[in-house]
């Protein structure tokens, strides 16, 4: 058992959007979720979506725009804005109740409550889409559980994010990661931040990696099981605020050199908690693991 600390914490309320970052934040079964949200957590990381007119789910993969889109959160209301500034504010209040339609998110199938015409519409003004496009939320009605393969109990609930509700990244894999890209483009000066990563919750140690070696990590006495490493995607070279890939294909190509498996180029460790509670960032921290 180390001492570490938690050193940043993050919610994305509307997949592939930008993030949220706070000092404390409520664990769920279903992921991180904030916690001046009057404790019913109808806002979580993941909890909204946008999808087009089949169902299916975009993201940063096809859109990489979708960087540009900043998320706050006031009462029980989204206020929507741009990166790009051409476009005006968009407050939404949220809908618990309204049309539903049938989502895909990958494989799995479920049902997200449509949060109406104008923010759909302001959407597609905003990422300039060719297509329609709507906003869903995840229905609290209708289960989306994790892959059995990997849940530790049978439906044990997800948001709209990619497979799992938490994922766990450490500043010292970062820093290993960037060295190599300092030595690999040593005239670029070209360094990764972490939010490319969009982990929900950074860590900070002095080996990079020792996260493949954990399998239970305890955090003011809440539990995480850590179950998958997380493969990595097109989505690591887009710049977390303009939208722009990186032209070097980086740091997809480097992270390959080094950190292939069979499982995919990895990077983090997706987790399940196993209890829950209230977590923060703090530099007077312990945080247990066990290998």
């Amino acid at each position: 058992m180390n001492n570490l600390k938690i050193v940043n914490l993050y919610i994305y309320p509307i997949k592939s959007c930008q993030g949220i970052e706070v000092k404390s934040a409520q664990v769920t079964a279903k992921g991180l979720c904030l916690i001046n949200n009057s404790c019913n957590c109808t806002v979580g990381d993941r909890t909204f979506m946008l999808i087009n007119e089949q169902g299916k789910f975009l993201t940063q993969r096809e859109y990489p725009q979708l960087a540009t889109i900043k998320v706050d959160i006031s009462d029980n209301n989204l206020i929507l804005s741009s990166e790009n500034n051409d476009i005006s504010p968009f407050e939404l209040t949220i809908l618990e109740e309204n049309i539903s339609r049938k989502v895909t998110v990958w494989r799995d199938e479920t049902i997200g409550i449509d949060q109406g015409e104008e923010v759909a519409k302001w959407f597609k003004n905003a990422l300039k889409l060719n297509i329609n496009c709507y906003l869903v939320k995840q229905s609290p009605q209708y289960i989306r559980p994790i892959n059995s393969k990997y849940s530790l109990k049978e439906n044990q609930p997800v948001s709209f994010a990619d497979g799992f509700p938490f994922l766990l990244t450490n500043t010292a894999s970062l820093a290993e990661l960037n060295h190599q890209l300092k030595v690999k483009y040593p005239q670029d000066n070209l360094q990764i931040p972490m939010n490319n990563f969009r982990p929900n919750i950074v860590i900070y140690t002095d080996t990079p990696f020792i996260e493949d070696t954990w399998e239970e990590i305890e955090i003011n006495l809440i539990k995480f099981k850590l179950v998958k490493p997380c493969s990595r995607c097109i989505i690591i070279t887009t710049h977390q605020k303009t939208g722009a890939r990186n032209p070097y294909k980086e740091p997809l190509l480097t992270l390959g050199n080094f950190r292939k498996t069979q499982d995919g180029i990895i990077f983090g460790q997706n987790m399940i908690a196993l209890s829950e509670g209230v977590i923060h960032v703090s530099s007077h921290q312990t945080i247990k693991h066990e290998k």
